[in-house]
């Protein structure tokens, strides 16, 4: 926990104890309000790029970068309470699981862009991470070689020790060997760059200015949202995880109320953003933890690591920190399995995940979360407002009806069509079935005498689409066809029935089965 939230105060752009703040606030808060018996909370190099980007977007530094991240952790905090006394869980899904794959794995890529300065002891700098990576390049003819070497050796031993010996807390092994290499060798003396002074003692209480907060109102918004967001979904899913492994039973709605008042307390130290860990949480579950008392435990430990060890921490190799950072937002945060899978399994989410980390890279983190929401949202309403409809066939022999498209050989029949609606019937796809149904009716050779529409994935029907079901009753009549309903769930039916529709269409068109509305219509055997 020490090393890596040393490492995310050093990706949000703050100075390193305001890591630890945040990491005991989250730890000891968590624990007093979760319900979670293994969850650990504290920060994230998720969570520390959101506000990374924030404090880049202002243009921050000094004081008032910390006031920044201090002001997006209370205003996160604020929204996950609000978000448990409204019950709003559910404002989580605005960012697809595609999303947040693709806006992690560029918010990741931006981050370690940002460090490769750290490793070979240059200068880089840029509006966005392509220029910074184009800088960084143009600078490599200025690289200190001593910075270089620390820097590759950090890499290599954290890396390495990752995939050889994952047991091994390869974050404290590095920090360890890149204070005990700096005392030995004097790098610092050799010009290698330290991290400089880490005061001891514990933090004081600070509330954000609201001046300030005014002036940079729409970007804590921004971020505080991010946050929201992301958290809430490693939060729930995570001690969901937990909960069903040892069979137990958590809150969600306390989850975040645990979540808030640990990021409140995180802000109020002017700490980076906090939410469980599911690295840390693991850790937690390997090692026997059986109730919060563990959470209580780290807390504990990081706040007399504050009082008494802090200082030990200034002569860090600023190289060491960037090759902490580094691994933890390539192994935390590019998902490089997620991409295949979505790649794999629906190539309209890999290229939504890819519009969302060229987003991240091309424009930064907080625009990358509008970008994400929006490609979310307008993902969302385009398959609603095209649903499924597919023709239906019999199986030859049987009763069943399936999507002819998917079954070539089952049987269709003159003069009849069955249609399968997918979806909702609301007023975002409500006026695609009658399009559907005008197009199919306008070519049908011969003419359509009956048409049964099976409503057996239709779970929900506003008043626009019942009226649309009585503008195809219309429509069918034109034509000179009969219109059945088939399954229709009784949620549905009642709806259809006040608005007059099953009057129109006749009670005995409406049949609980496909084979039973077109029986009548199919040839007898010869």
């Amino acid at each position: 926990m020490v090393p890596k939230s040393l490492g995310y105060a050093g990706i949000a752009g703050i100075p390193l104890q305001y890591g630890l703040y945040a990491a005991a606030a989250g730890a000891i808060l968590y624990a007093l309000f979760g319900t979670s018996r293994q969850i650990a909370t504290g920060p994230s190099s998720a969570l520390a790029a959101v506000a990374a980007g924030a404090v880049v977007a202002v243009g921050a530094s000094g004081k008032e970068a910390l006031m920044m991240v201090g002001a997006i952790t209370l205003v996160s905090g604020l929204f996950f309470l609000l978000l448990a006394v409204f019950r709003m869980g559910w404002i989580s899904q605005f960012l697809s699981k595609a999303v947040i794959i693709g806006f992690l794995f560029g918010a990741g890529l931006q981050v370690a862009i940002g460090e490769l300065s750290g490793i070979t002891g240059t200068e880089s700098d840029g509006s966005n991470s392509w220029e910074e990576l184009g800088s960084w390049i143009s600078g490599l003819g200025d690289i200190d070689p001593t910075t270089l070497l620390v820097g590759g050796v950090a890499l290599i031993v954290i890396f390495g020790l990752r995939f050889t010996y994952p047991r091994i807390p390869g974050a404290l092994v590095l920090v360890v060997g890149g204070l005990l290499a700096s005392a030995l060798l004097g790098l610092g003396d050799e010009g290698v760059a330290l991290v400089g002074d880490v005061p001891s003692g514990l933090p004081s209480v600070v509330v954000p200015d609201a001046d300030f907060i005014g002036d940079n109102l729409s970007d804590i918004l921004t971020a505080a949202t991010a946050l929201l967001l992301i958290g809430f979904s490693q939060t729930a899913g995570d001690a969901r995880s937990f909960a069903s492994k040892h069979r137990y039973q958590v809150d969600i709605n306390q989850e975040s109320v645990a979540q808030g008042v640990a990021n409140v307390g995180s802000g109020m130290v002017q700490g980076i953003p906090v939410s469980a860990s599911l690295s840390a949480s693991s850790l937690n579950d390997e090692t026997g933890a059986k109730t919060p008392m563990a959470s209580l435990t780290t807390g504990a430990v990081v706040v007399l690591t504050l009082l008494f060890l802090a200082p030990v921490f200034s002569d860090l190799p600023k190289a060491v920190l960037s090759a902490l950072i580094i691994e933890a937002v390539v192994m935390g945060m590019m998902n490089v399995a997620g991409m295949r899978r979505l790649f794999r399994v629906k190539r309209s989410d890999f290229w939504i995940a890819t519009a969302a980390l060229v987003g991240v890279l091309s424009a930064g983190v907080l625009v990358g979360v509008i970008i994400g929401v929006v490609l979310s949202v307008g993902w969302l309403v385009y398959v609603s407002a095209v649903p499924e409809m597919p023709v239906l066939g019999r199986e030859p022999g049987g009763e069943a009806f399936r999507s002819v498209t998917r079954h070539p050989e089952d049987e269709t029949y003159p003069g009849l069509l069955a249609l399968r609606f997918d979806g909702g019937l609301f007023f975002v796809d409500a006026d695609a079935l009658e399009d559907r149904l005008r197009t199919l009716a306008h070519d049908a050779d011969p003419e359509y005498k009956v048409i049964v529409l099976d409503f057996e994935g239709v779970n929900y029907i506003d008043s626009q689409g019942s009226g649309t079901v009585g503008e195809v009753l219309s429509l069918a009549g034109n034509y000179g066809i009969e219109l059945r309903l088939a399954r229709v769930k009784p949620q549905i039916y009642d709806i259809l029935d006040r608005d007059g529709v099953i009057e129109g269409i006749g009670k005995p068109n409406v049949h609980d089965t496909v084979y039973e509305a077109v029986e009548d219509h199919i040839p007898s055997p010869t």
